[in-house]
């Protein structure tokens, strides 16, 4: 497989009956109804159900995993499942080879984001009750596959310190235990701004990242946001950030196509805080004569 994720031909996999759980009377039935939509679907209607998983597999240090395809899994369903859930039932039972990060569970973390039925979210956060069957899960587009559902992020993470993501004041209080207080107002203003978690999803769906490798990306300028508009920094370190922005790769390369707000797993209003960003940097270059 090239190094880039590939738009992969959906391959069944070997027709495997303990992987495939063909024994199943639910698989069974899915195989003779063909695809059911269950977009929505009251989660008490599925149990006792099982749900058909397609995952995308490929295992570059292994001959016979080179090529990428999607294995098949029947996972029985069980209330509040989630789309980690599923995968983390398919590796424990019935290929322990099957890999994908994962850690809080509780969308903090974000380390288990994924594109699912063609869009980025997170695993521990999807309902498996709300998606179409078959569900159809793969890496982040865009992004270098490293193995099965784990992608490469060492470009994104550059992109995030790119922005100096860190909070820069050189007046501290004077009192050594004197805290460096924040109004209520500012802190409202930057508030969904610190909710990032790093996932990814949002540079994922960024078409103009996809053809820029060096757009910062909506997440790095939301990072950007966060501080440039925290009323503790002075001017003199928010001149230096819009500098940073306002680079030929930065703010003005977005095209406000909302595609990184759509897929925020935070509902963080990412375009809009790119839109601010471009409008101060404009102020900053205003000149009065």
């Amino acid at each position: 497989m090239s190094t880039q994720q590939a738009e992969p031909e959906s391959q069944e996999a070997p027709k495997d009956p303990e992987m495939q759980g063909a024994e199943s009377p639910a698989a069974e039935k899915q195989k003779g109804g063909g695809m059911v939509d269950q977009t929505s679907t009251d989660a008490s209607e599925l149990e006792g159900e099982t749900v058909h998983i397609k995952v995308f597999r490929y295992d570059p240090e292994v001959e016979a995993k080179q090529e990428p395809r999607f294995d098949d899994f029947h996972v029985p369903f069980e209330k509040g499942m989630t789309v980690l859930d599923a995968v983390m039932y398919a590796r424990d039972e019935y290929d322990s080879s099957l890999t994908f990060r994962h850690s809080c569970r509780q969308a903090v973390c974000g380390s288990d984001a994924f594109f699912v039925n063609g869009k980025q979210r997170l695993g521990c956060k999807t309902q498996i009750a709300d998606l179409e069957q078959p569900v159809r899960i793969e890496p982040l587009p865009h992004q270098e596959v490293v193995k099965d559902l784990v992608v490469d992020m060492d470009h994104f993470y550059d992109q995030m310190h790119t922005v100096e993501p860190y909070f820069q004041q050189e007046d501290l209080p004077d009192g050594e235990l004197e805290e460096q207080r924040q109004s209520r107002e500012n802190r409202e203003k930057v508030k969904m701004s610190t909710r990032c978690i790093w996932c990814g999803a949002c540079m994922s769906s960024c078409n103009i990242a996809a053809g820029d490798n060096e757009y910062l990306g909506p997440a790095a300028i939301n990072k950007a946001y966060r501080f440039a508009m925290d009323e503790r920094e002075d001017e003199e370190i928010k001149e230096h950030r819009l500098r940073i922005l306002e680079q030929e790769h930065g703010v003005w390369r977005c095209q406000t196509q909302f595609s990184c707000t759509e897929v925020c797993p935070k509902d963080i209003p990412l375009t809009e805080h790119i839109q601010e960003l471009k409008r101060e940097a404009v102020k900053k270059n205003l000149k009065f004569w």
